[in-house]
């Protein structure tokens, strides 16, 4: 009995490693593909020492489940990442190119 709880312990604790692996913990940056500017680097750190938590964008801003292509439309819509970088909760992305886009 001891072995299968010891087996399923460690399958959970298991599960749980994979997943959070996939996440991007405060201190870690993800970078993509930005286009013309230069790639988009989002830092973990930044946006948690502001207060922010995962599930403050995930799920109800970005899914979880899919890629998503963002566009300059985007940010005059105030969609994806602009639904707070719009200069009211946070900088104004439209005028502040660098401060997302890497060269």
């Amino acid at each position: 009995m001891f072995r299968i709880l010891l087996l399923l312990v460690c399958a959970v604790s298991l599960g749980f490693f994979v997943v959070s692996a996939m996440a991007v913990p405060a201190g870690k940056n993800v970078e993509y593909q930005g286009g013309a500017l230069g790639k988009v680097v989002f830092d973990g750190k930044i946006h948690a020492d502001k207060g922010m938590k995962c599930n403050d964008c995930h799920t109800s801003i970005f899914s979880m489940k899919k890629e998503v292509k963002i566009t300059m439309e985007d940010h005059k819509a105030d969609k994806f990442c602009f639904k707070c970088h719009n200069g009211s909760k946070a900088f104004k992305a439209e005028e502040s190119c660098t401060r997302c886009h890497k060269k």
